[in-house]
């Protein structure tokens, strides 16, 4: 089961260090063995043919339009997709262009553009733990198995809350929200797997324990390749 790593890797990001030993325990604990392949922005030639794909943080990107033409390869072919921090934002960004129709942009790519989909937080989250509501009986209030959850951010950006009404009407569920209201978690209903979080999973404890957001969307990339659901993990 091979999954596409999409993000510029660098020694600097640490999620981009947490995400092998993510692996090593996906494996040892849900018994799901994931090939994963980084694949820098500039290049995502091939990855239609990956299980999964998973939209890494590490803004700005080397490549916007490779980072948003992953994300639209995961929706369009249904590969199980899960972005986070920068990932989240940037599978926002392609569902406003290519199915909304939107001419947005992302300010920190084009800080003086009109139309800013993605704009700078009033306060930056880097570093910073925050408490996300979930929506009921969405997937990720399933997969969270509560109706709140606390996750770590590493992010500087967010979602223009103005285009919301916009892109709920076109599909896309907003499904986590700060306690102020702003939206912290996105996914697609009817996609196998399609899930955005601004909070970066990756990050949670000491990464001996997957977060519960990247066992489900590695079991989704397990029933994509197989055909059939995984045994639930134990413990």
């Amino acid at each position: 089961m091979r999954i596409a790593l999409v993000g510029d890797r660098s020694p600097g990001v640490r999620s981009h260090a947490r995400i092998p030993k993510l692996m090593e325990a996906l494996r040892e604990r849900d018994g799901i063995a994931l090939d994963a392949y980084w694949m820098p922005t500039d290049d995502v030639s091939g990855v239609a043919g990956f299980d999964g794909i998973w939209l890494v943080p590490g803004s700005p990107y080397r490549d916007e339009a490779g980072a948003v033409e992953a994300v639209r390869v995961a929706r369009e072919r249904e590969i199980p997709f899960l972005g986070t921090c920068a990932g989240f934002q940037h599978m926002l960004l392609e569902f406003a262009r290519n199915v909304c129709g939107l001419p947005v942009a992302h300010a920190e790519n084009e800080p003086g553009a009109d139309g800013l989909l993605l704009t700078p937080l009033a306060c930056s989250l880097a570093g910073h733990e925050g408490r996300v509501r979930l929506v009921a009986g969405t997937r990720i209030e399933q997969i969270v198995g509560a109706p709140s959850t606390m996750e770590s951010y590493v992010c500087s950006y967010g979602f223009n809350e103005d285009y919301k009404q916009t892109l709920a009407g076109h599909g896309m569920v907003f499904s986590g929200h700060a306690d102020d209201g702003t939206a912290r978690v996105a996914e697609l209903p009817g996609h196998p797997f399609f899930l955005g979080t601004l909070f970066q999973p990756e990050l949670a404890g000491d990464g001996r324990r997957p977060h519960p957001v990247i066992s489900a969307f590695a079991s989704a990339v397990a029933r994509r390749h197989t055909g059939r659901d995984l045994p639930a993990p134990v413990g």
